[in-house]
């Protein structure tokens, strides 16, 4: 297994985590099971939006006595109500849904607590300008959260909340047919046929924008709809009309600046494995371009993908790194001490690249990476 740093908040997770869908309806015996399976293989994350008092009697008993080592995200806006699953606003279900949370899962705290599902710019107004985001901070001021974070589909959103400069971690639905599209309010927009039906080109400015401004502002990012509800594991259902593998789809995810974790809703121990697949896959099953390129409609043509077909370097550059560290400078304007950190690590820079060619014959989507080391090297001064 792989571990990341959740952003700034200092938490460290597994690069392949769970969603709370697939335990859904399972016994507790079954919850304990795949979860026994689950962490034995090194996962340690999970997101639990769901309010079902059941699932979350589940979870804590399954994690008891270790949940020190497991971290949680839980929601902040969920309730149960007449036996359904409840977004609300309402801070009289609110506190008590928190409450039992807590008590469910048998433990004082969550590690992140998720403001749940602001998609909608007024939504976004009601959860900061009032009594949520005022909820959230108290809990995070007493110890019961140990991070604040929020959950959307809509890039323009999120990024409103990261720039308060209150969010800690972004919950956000990335995969390669999702990042195509300009933001929407309407979360059915995201996987309608309609919006596929005309020809789309490179990722949407305003996720780009997302993504880099999470990564230089230190806002972690953990990712839902990673196969985008199954449609992607499917040549039928796909947009691109071919079927990218759950280690493709993990993959694509986990290259795009800023993300820490997938969650991934499993709901059987084949899935499970078939998610940790990733973790000891080679590159080639990693390669998500092989399913981007060729394609009639959609084009990522002259924008690095962070993909790694480059590679190898004749001087030994990290072509996806350096490029992606140089975007945040664009998307920035100045290069943030982060950056410039990361960049200087490296072991090797853009200044040493020989303008051989050999990385630019073998890039699926065109770059012209001999002119963004060149720009990179006087970006960064080497």
């Amino acid at each position: 297994m792989e571990y990341r740093i959740l952003g700034r908040t200092g938490i460290r997770v597994s690069a392949v985590a769970l969603g709370c869908e697939g335990f859904m309806n399972k016994s507790a015996e079954e919850t304990k099971a795949d979860f026994d399976h689950a962490i034995a293989r090194g996962v340690n994350f999970l997101d639990l939006y769901s309010p079902n008092p059941d699932l979350r009697a589940n979870i804590g008993a399954a994690l008891d006595g270790r949940r020190a080592e497991f971290v949680i995200q839980g929601h902040i806006g969920t309730a149960w109500e007449n036996g359904q699953y409840l977004r609300t606003r309402d801070m009289e279900k609110i506190v008590p849904s928190f409450e039992a949370q807590l008590r469910q899962l048998r433990t004082d705290y969550l590690d992140i607590g998720m403001i749940h599902y602001v998609d909608a710019e007024d939504d976004f107004r009601t959860v900061f300008d009032g009594e949520i985001i005022r909820y959230a901070q108290q809990l995070k001021a007493e110890g019961r959260i140990r991070a604040i974070g929020m959950s959307s589909h809509n890039p323009t959103v999120a990024r409103m909340a990261v720039e308060t400069g209150i969010i800690d971690v972004v919950m956000f639905s990335v995969n390669p047919c999702y990042d195509l599209l300009p933001p929407n309010e309407d979360v059915d927009a995201l996987w309608a046929d309609e919006s596929y039906a005309s020809a789309l080109h490179d990722i949407d400015p305003e996720r780009e924008r997302l993504y880099n401004l999470c990564a230089a502002s230190g806002v972690g990012i953990d990712v839902m709809k990673v196969y985008g509800g199954g449609d992607l594991l499917s040549g039928t259902n796909s947009p691109f009309g071919r079927a990218m593998t759950p280690v493709q789809a993990i993959e694509y995810a986990l290259t795009r600046p800023a993300v820490a974790a997938v969650m991934v809703g499993c709901k059987s121990t084949a899935e499970i494995d078939a998610a940790l697949a990733w973790c000891g896959a080679t590159p080639e099953e990693r390669d998500y371009a092989s399913v981007m390129t060729g394609l009639d409609k959609f084009t990522w043509k002259g924008h690095c993908m962070y993909c790694g077909h480059c590679a190898p370097c004749s001087a030994g550059i990290d072509i996806a790194a350096v490029n992606k560290f140089y975007n945040l400078t664009v998307a920035q304007g100045v290069i943030p001490e982060t950056v410039r950190e990361h960049y200087k690590a490296l072991p090797h820079h853009a200044s040493e690249c020989i303008e051989c060619g050999a990385c630019e014959s073998r890039c699926p989507f065109g770059v012209g990476i001999v002119e963004s080391m060149r720009m990179a090297n006087e970006k960064f001064g080497y």
